[in-house]
């Protein structure tokens, strides 16, 4: 036999081997040497012999030390050393011993290859600023849809991100209309008190005769509040005026006004009336028709106007999308006006040429009225753009007429201003070089130094324009003692009084809000007339009952039926539907 190796089997006897099942299978140590080594069996004759192991290499690989001790996982990876095919089972044992050893020798415990490995994992940490915008982000889109109204959908998101550049408008003389929080729900009333101070609900109302407040528990509905309350009125009553101009439409400051401005049952009976019959005219869709579906409509289509008109009417007597016992009428009406606006701010683009801007200003004054009473934020842009466009469209005149930014006339002129009065009341800016433009051109169509106007330059004054003119001359800042106001008012009520046999609801709607602004005698002279004369005209029966017939009325005939109705309605809701811009006794 060659000379001894570690690998040599151990010197046996020639006996017949133990069965094969029972060999043991010697351990075979790591070499030392690099020489190679000879292994050889004795042959057994007639007996099967022990094949040999299969031969191995010189040397074994090394085991690469580890040298980062600090960032190994503290859990043994086992399955250390290179790979090799047709390794035999413990041939290589497993690291067992810690990091520390395995990296000072080069043998490990042994056991068994069979062992899984386990797997590494990498951590990677999402930075804290992304986690922080993402949330951010969610939370702004939530609190945006929260504060749209039901029903209304995400139609259009305006985010303006910079420093504001907003004019503070500089107060005219005599009527500065600072918005400020009034109380809107009627129901709240309800439970004042009997000994409760007035003055903290009626806003700075001083009067020398008491005011009966509604009992506790007393409804204030549209029933118990077209009841005048009866107090006497005369030039000793005073009445300091509180804004926004909207303020007196509901609850005790209705009744109150409606007693100083003689109101009576007979006014609030008929525009309840006339309310049902608009109620019964509104459309699907939620819009108003000048031509129908009532009788003696409009020659021409105008939806934008009609419905405007309607809404107004509502709105005059306390009604909002959110309050009222027209509510949803209100609500489908103001959603379906607000649908018409482009970007520009323009709702009339379906009506006739010479329509559109009469349509427009009576629908500035719709949005910017129930955004100044409700402040629903829904309102403001839409109120804005409106103001914008009215802004923008303004002739050279000063004035407006039939197309955006060219000629003026006094008769839509007035529907603009009264727009843009009552964006103002709401709390919307409105620069004041658009008020200095109106002034200077009713300064080019008045006649007898402003006690008279006409519809344009050169033209003969009429009654119409010159109570709309008078009425923008108050909103612009004419104190009562003006000679051309009191001129003008005292040439109407002598001469041009109201009278159902010469009908013109146009003209009696503002020479009763010029009267009623300027109080004393001459208001009591056309109240009493125009307190009887348009209840005794309102329909009483049949298919139109609450509405005022078209016919006979200088411009009924063209404008149809829901326009003598809206106009008629507006009259008999002076009383309230405006707070008074004079104090009572001045």
């Amino acid at each position: 036999m060659g000379p001894t190796s570690p690998l040599a089997m151990p010197n046996t006897p020639p006996l017949a081997p133990p069965p094969i099942a029972e060999a043991p299978v010697a351990e075979q140590p790591v070499l030392k040497s690099t020489e190679p080594v000879a292994t050889t069996v004795q042959p057994t004759p007639a007996i099967r012999p022990i094949p040999p192991p299969p031969p191995t290499r010189a040397t074994l690989p090394p085991i690469r030390p580890v040298t980062r001790a600090a960032t190994v996982a503290p859990n043994p990876v086992s399955g250390v050393g290179s790979a090799k095919t047709g390794r035999w089972r413990d041939e290589i044992p497993s690291l067992k011993s810690s990091v520390t050893t395995a990296a000072a020798t080069a043998s490990g415990s042994g056991d068994s290859d069979d062992e899984p490995l386990e797997p590494i994992h990498r951590t990677t940490q999402i930075p804290s600023w992304l986690i922080s915008t993402v949330l951010h982000l969610l939370l702004l889109l939530i609190l945006a849809l929260i504060s749209l109204p039901p029903g209304s959908g995400l139609s259009r998101v305006l985010l303006t991100i910079g420093q504001s550049e907003r004019e503070t408008p500089v107060e005219l003389a005599e009527f500065s209309i600072d918005p400020t929080e009034q109380v809107t729900d009627s129901d709240a009333l309800e439970d004042v008190p009997m000994d409760l101070d007035i003055e903290s609900l009626l806003t700075e109302v001083t009067m020398d005769v008491p005011i009966p407040m509604p009992e506790a528990g007393q409804s204030d509905s549209s029933e118990n509040m077209s009841e005048p309350v009866e107090i006497e009125t005369g030039e000793s009553a005073t009445l300091n005026i509180a804004k926004p101009m909207f303020g007196g439409r509901s609850g005790a400051m209705r009744k109150a006004l409606l007693a100083i401005y003689g109101g009576t049952q007979e006014t609030e009976d008929a525009v309840e009336l006339g309310l049902q019959w608009l109620k019964a005219q509104q459309q699907r869709n939620g819009s108003w028709s000048l031509r129908g579906p009532y009788s003696d409509g409009g020659t021409s289509e105008n939806n934008c106007a009609a419905t405007a008109m309607a809404l107004i009417a509502f709105m005059g007597a306390g009604n909002t999308h959110q309050e009222g016992p027209y509510a949803k009428e209100v609500e489908r009406g103001i959603k379906w006006l607000v649908s018409q606006q482009d970007r520009n701010g323009f709702m009339a683009k379906t009506a006739r040429d010479h329509e559109r801007m009469y349509a427009q200003a009576q629908a500035t004054i719709a949005i910017c009225e129930l955004y100044g009473m409700t402040q629903d934020s829904w309102l403001r842009t839409p109120s804005e753009l409106a103001v914008e466009f009215a802004t923008q469209s303004q002739a050279a005149e000063g004035g407006w007429r039939y197309e955006p930014g060219f000629d003026s006339d006094t008769s839509v002129t007035g529907w603009f201003l009264m727009g843009l009065k009552s964006a103002q009341s709401a709390g919307i800016p409105v620069k004041q070089k658009v008020f200095y433009g109106v002034i200077r051109f009713l300064d080019s169509v008045q006649s007898y130094d402003g006690a008279a106007y006409g519809y344009q330059q050169r033209r003969d004054a009429s009654p119409a324009m010159t109570a709309e003119g008078l009425l923008c001359r108050q909103y612009l800042g004419w104190q009562k003692n003006v000679p051309a106001m009191r001129l003008g008012l005292e040439t109407l009520v002598d001469g041009h009084m109201m009278s159902l046999s010469d009908r013109d609801v146009y003209y009696w709607y503002y020479a009763t809000q010029a009267l009623h602004h300027y109080g004393g005698p001459m208001w009591k002279r056309w109240n009493a007339v125009m307190s009887y004369e348009l209840p005794r005209a309102q329909v009483k029966q049949g298919a139109e009952k609450g509405s005022w017939s078209p016919q006979q009325d200088d411009w009924g005939g063209t404008a149809g039926r829901l326009y003598t109705t809206c106009l008629s309605i507006y009259c008999l809701e002076v009383y309230y539907r405006h707070m008074p811009l004079y104090s009572h006794g001045e």
